[in-house]
């Protein structure tokens, strides 16, 4: 069995000072969490902060396995069902904000995806994008790959935006573990 790859920087989505409501410790020898999304795989974690540091809502922090500055240790991994109200609406701009930054990757992603099945591309995985807009990307990107999200969002005008579409993308497979097919989050 492959060893799962590790996480190695996160985006904050919430600070809770204070721990879990749902901890049944006293509030005083509860350990605050910090609830982050990977910028990798996109995984939902729970993060225990360092004693003193101060770590705000987009921040983003150090993970893996060097000396981090901010962060103690990574509790555990959790579900969309786990995160906060205050990290489900944060965490829609986190994975923009993380889209954004790898812009490469993701235009990459634009450049090489191909059919999953006879009937099934890696494109129509992607919310709002069809039949039309699949051939549309197909004929463009062989004319010439793609450099960047503006480059996409001039050759493809009907396109809602490629970085809307990761992100979109990003949260249907957050929202559903059982989904068949993930295009950019792990299992």
């Amino acid at each position: 069995m492959k060893a799962e790859k590790k996480e190695i920087y996160a985006v904050v989505v919430d600070v809770l000072l204070q721990g879990r409501a749902d901890d049944p410790k006293p509030v005083f020898k509860r350990d605050p969490i910090v609830q982050a999304v990977g910028t990798d795989q996109f995984k939902l974690l729970e993060l225990i902060p360092k004693k003193g540091t101060d770590i705000q809502i987009h921040d983003t922090v150090y993970i893996g396995d060097e000396a981090r500055d901010k962060v103690e240790r990574v509790k555990r991994r959790i579900g969309l069902s786990d995160l906060t109200n205050m990290a489900r609406l944060e965490l829609p701009f986190a994975i923009e904000t993380i889209v954004k930054a790898n812009e490469a990757r993701f235009v990459t992603f634009f450049n090489t995806a191909v059919p999953i099945t006879p009937k099934l591309h890696m494109f129509h995985l992607l919310p709002g994008v069809g039949k039309k807009l699949m051939w549309e990307l197909i004929q463009e990107r062989e004319k010439k790959p793609f450099e960047s999200f503006e480059d996409i969002s001039l050759r493809i005008k009907s396109l809602p935006g490629p970085v809307k579409l990761i992100v979109g993308r990003v949260l249907e497979e957050l929202e559903d573990p059982e989904v068949k097919y993930r295009l950019f989050t792990a299992k």
